[in-house]
């Protein structure tokens, strides 16, 4: 697929979305961004909710692409994420959909798979074919994404990559981020990898970088082109130091969801 020119990049305000507006404009793309806040830097951003079709129908008007990063990100109760995640991402869909968009690249999650048993050390990667496992609200409208691309792609011919990013941060902060561990660069790859690769359909891939405790089998994420270039083994010996190794018997740190499993982080922090 020829580079697209212009990508409509939701959730630009936010961690991810500012780091990605950062980084994407040097693989050529002219970004349009929209975010239900202000975007710092950004007077001609697009400040409206998902829940405003008409907003993005506007939003979505000539576009190449969609980065749909935009939604909340960590557990909320079910009707605030039936609200922004899973109706939002429906709207999105159909602006889509109607604009004749070729391709949306889907910020999934590894919550989606997060009740899946961790790998042992030097074990079978988790396939990017493991079955649904959300561990909270936010991992299951993280599956209903999923689900959807892959109607769109069957029903009316809308590609989509489904990208279940893992911790997407300038470094990692856990021992369990060493296994999931994204950098923002690498990030940046993967992304202008899903939106040029070749008859994607609807692919599904995880998001990480190539670390050496990684979890995931990335082999669908590199048949896009996407090569990693960072690993985040360099941060392992201070980060052991401070919390040591994962347990084998806490459930917080067994399943791939980590502490989402059990207690997980609310939105907003």
């Amino acid at each position: 697929m020829p580079t697209p020119r212009t990508v409509l990049l939701t959730g630009a305000a936010g961690g991810l979305g500012t780091l990605m507006r950062e980084l994407l404009p040097a693989y050529g793309y002219r970004l349009r961004l929209l975010d239900l806040r202000p975007v710092d830097g950004a007077p001609d951003a697009v400040v409206a909710d998902l829940a405003d079709r008409e907003a993005l129908r506007e939003a979505v008007r000539g576009v190449d692409a969609v980065v749909h990063l935009a939604g909340i990100s960590l557990e909320a109760p079910f009707e605030k994420v039936l609200r922004a995640n899973i109706e939002g991402t429906y709207h999105l869909y159909e602006a889509a959909r109607e604009a004749g968009v070729g391709r949306v690249v889907f910020a999934s999650s590894n919550h989606a798979v997060g009740f899946t048993p961790r790998p042992a050390a030097g074990g079978d990667p988790v396939p990017v074919t493991a079955p649904h496992r959300p561990d909270t609200f936010y991992g299951l409208s993280k599956c209903f994404g999923e689900d959807l691309a892959q109607l769109y792609w069957d029903l009316h011919g809308l590609e989509t990559v489904s990208v279940r990013i893992g911790s997407c941060f300038p470094e990692p902060t856990s021992v369990r981020m060493l296994s999931l561990w994204l950098s923002p660069a690498d990030c940046a790859r993967l992304l202008h990898a899903a939106l040029t690769a070749e008859d994607v359909g609807h692919t599904v891939v995880y998001g990480s970088s190539a670390n050496t405790r990684l979890w995931w089998d990335l082999s669908s994420a590199r048949a896009l082109g996407y090569v990693p270039r960072d690993d985040s083994e360099q941060y392992a010996a201070r980060l052991i130091a401070e919390h040591g190794e994962l347990s084998d018997d806490d459930p917080s740190q067994t399943r791939v969801g980590g502490h989402f499993c059990v207690e997980p982080t609310l939105w907003p922090h």
